[in-house]
Formats: structure tokens, C-alpha cells, sequence
């Protein structure tokens, strides 16, 4: 199955619902079943803006399944409504970029019991049975 690694504490934000949009500078073509793997490398300054949530940050780990729906690319428009939405989890959608940025929607979110795994660049298969 599609799987995509994603830094603490994103990871574990989409897997709680908080987070809908994976933010990556590249497109994806990909629809369907993706898998969200907690990289083992953290963004500190997020981990604090976020503590007070008193979620577990697993590392090295599958941690849930959803489906890949779209790829949008991040516009002013698309930005300000995440920002509206929640300021805090799209935060970094403020900064300037050289770079287009594109937003992977991520709908029906499932938790599942950790599953370690060595992470990789871009989309990376693993073979997932329930």
C-alpha cells in the first residue's frame, strides 16, 4: 500500500484529526488508500505549540490509514482558509516560498496499532494486511 512519511508531531495530527492537508512541494497523481508513517525526526517548535494536547508522538512507525482524495495546489486563497480553519496546525502556511507548495487531502482517517517501519522519501509501498 502508498505510504507517506510525515514528521512528529504532523504525523499523529492527522492521525487525531486534527490536520487534514499533508503539504509536500511536489504533485501527486495518486487517489486511494495511503498509509501515514511518523518519520523518526521531530519538528521541535510545532512539538511545543502543540503540547498542550497530551498526545504520544510514536517515531519509526505506521500509525493510521486514509484515503488520498485530492492534490491542490496552495494558492493565497487555499492558505488564508487553512489559516481561518486552524492557524495553529497550518501555521507554516504563512511563510513565503520560492517553491510551489501542493496540499495531499487526506479523509477517513483510521487509527491502527503502531507498525514499525523504516521510513522513505516521496510515496514508498509496504505491505499492509489488517
Amino acid at each position: 500500500m502508498k505510504t507517506i512519511t510525515i514528521k512528529q508531531p504532523w504525523a499523529t495530527l492527522i492521525k487525531e484529526g486534527y490536520k487534514e492537508y499533508e503539504f509536500r512541494t511536489w504533485k501527486s497523481s495518486y487517489r486511494g488508500e495511503i498509509l501515514i508513517h511518523a518519520g523518526k525526526t521531530i519538528d521541535k517548535v510545532a512539538m511545543k505549540r502543540f503540547e498542550h494536547l497530551n498526545l504520544e508522538y510514536p517515531l519509526g512507525c505506521i500509525i493510521a490509514k486514509a484515503k488520498m482524495t485530492d492534490c491542490v495546489k496552495v494558492d493565497e486563497e487555499f492558505a488564508n482558509k487553512m489559516l481561518k480553519k486552524d492557524k495553529d496546525v497550518y501555521h507554516n502556511l504563512t511563510r513565503k516560498r520560492e517553491k510551489s507548495l501542493y496540499g495531499f487531502k487526506l479523509e477517513e482517517v483510521e487509527k491502527i496499532d503502531p507498525i514499525f517501519a523504516k521510513g522513505m522519501l516521496s510515496l514508498w509501498e509496504y505491505d499492509y494486511r489488517k
